[in-house]
């Protein structure tokens, strides 16, 4: 893994600035191509045709409202400190590029004569750098809702800080466990820990296959919570509660207008793809090939790794616009719930049972595995017994409708009785109600009314 990292630092200045413009290129270009196509798969899922107008198949849409936004009129508020207000969307957007550097996108390639990875640079902590860029980036989006001068924009953004504050606990989890089955913490490092597989047989058969030796077979716990924790850290449906448009406007971005606006849209597409692109590197074995290297042994070297790599992106780019086609709107309690009440406690659990494995495996004592291998099975059989389940449900009860207050009509059809009874029988005093006639005397008043 050193050999590996060796290869970074040592390129030309031009070489640099070259990857660094590609990068940048190729994360705007595929900005506008997810808009586009986040239309196009709604659309479809609503059965209308999406946009079809600028350009062949609609490509140019992105493009266009880009242009839109960029001749509008700049609005600033009065109420808004504009230093902060100008520094929110480029703290925003300068975060979320700066996540991308460190993932790796293909093996080592020529350019130019110079043999460099197609990553823009890598460490031994470098998974650290996404997270702590994601993180710094929800400093854009408060300081934006806090500079506005608006109450729509300060909840907006408060929504935010508390939904990467609950959601980068259980992402960070997940990503832990990756550290663990790996002993690296380096994206490239990752890659190639996930390289080759398992060749099994079918009983009774003499066929093989090779299994392949991504994560998200071994650590399938922490790469559903993965995926869920990342929808939540990048604010999309059905955690997109920072920008509810029923209830806030439009969030914390509700006082932005023109390229401001448009740098807070960048910033959250950005921010799709390097979380998908994390995601890739560290459970879909990054840019390798979906299939054994004995079937096409050039598919993971030089320039091919790309389409790998793009592919496997789109495809949990495809997940995000799934979701926010078929999935409502969580409510704020629901949402804290989930990610406090439920992420946390089993990936907790995951990683105390994937540390005793890791620990039982490597002792050379028999003993020793069960025991660990036991108590981690104990531990979780703990945790499903004693977690505290829902309160019994109570039916609420039915007021009396008769009973002071403005008449209701009961809901049974049984007339309520004379609320001046009730107040004489109240104060123990005998109800004056006027008596019964018998039957003799009202049949004889009623035969004097017909005479």
């Amino acid at each position: 893994m050193n050999d590996y990292l060796a290869l970074f630092g040592n390129d030309p200045f031009w070489l640099i600035a070259l990857k660094g413009l590609a990068t940048f290129m190729v994360l705007t270009l595929l900005v506008l191509f997810t808009i586009w196509f986040e239309r196009r798969v709604v659309a479809k899922m609503q059965v209308r045709p999406g946009p079809n107008r600028n350009g062949p198949f609609g490509l140019l849409q992105s493009l266009a409202d880009g242009l839109k936004l960029a001749f509008k009129e700049d609005i600033t508020p009065r109420t808004a400190d504009r230093v902060i207000f100008l520094a929110a969307p480029v703290i925003a957007v300068t975060c979320a590029f700066t996540a991308f550097a460190v993932i790796p996108m293909g093996p080592e390639v020529t350019i130019l004569g110079h043999l460099t990875p197609l990553q823009m640079t890598d460490f031994e902590v470098s998974v650290l750098l996404v997270l702590a860029c994601s993180a710094v980036g929800v400093y854009g989006i408060v300081l934006a809702g806090w500079a506005s001068g608006s109450t729509y924009s300060l909840l907006g953004s408060l929504r935010a800080a508390a939904q990467v504050v609950s959601y980068e606990i259980a992402l960070g989890l997940a990503v832990l466990a990756v550290f663990l089955q790996s002993k690296l913490m380096s994206t490239s490092g990752i890659v190639e820990a996930q390289a080759g597989g398992t060749q099994m047989i079918i009983p009774g058969t003499d066929i093989e296959f090779s299994v392949p030796g991504w994560y998200f077979l071994a650590l399938a716990p922490s790469f559903v919570i993965f995926l869920i924790a990342m929808v939540g850290e990048t604010n999309r449906a059905p955690f997109d509660l920072p920008e509810a448009e029923s209830e806030l406007v439009s969030g914390f971005a509700t006082e932005y207008s023109t390229l401001k606006y448009a740098s807070f849209f960048l910033a959250e597409y950005v921010n799709m793809v390097t979380m998908s692109a994390l995601a890739v590197t560290l459970f879909l074995g990054g840019w390798r090939a979906p299939f054994p290297e004995n079937w096409w042994p050039a598919a993971n070297e030089g320039w091919f790794p790309l389409i790998w790599f793009f592919g496997k992106v789109l495809l949990l780019l495809f997940v995000f616009v799934w979701l926010r086609g078929t999935l409502p709107r969580l409510r704020y309690d629901q949402f804290m719930r989930l990610g406090w009440k439920i992420l946390v406690p089993v990936s907790l659990v995951w990683v105390m049972v994937l540390a005793a494995l890791n620990i039982g495996m490597g002792s050379p004592d028999t003993s020793t595995r069960i025991a660990l291998v036991g108590g981690a099975i104990v531990i979780v059989m703990a945790v499903f017994v004693f977690w505290p389940s829902r309160d019994p449900y109570e039916p609420p009860t039915q007021p009396d409708a008769g009973l002071g207050g403005y008449p209701v009509p009961p809901m049974d059809l049984e007339v309520p009785p004379n609320p001046r009874a009730l107040a004489q029988v109240s104060t123990k005093e005998p109800a004056q109600l006027p008596e019964a006639e018998d039957d003799d005397s009202a049949t004889a008043n009623n035969q004097g009314k017909e005479e």
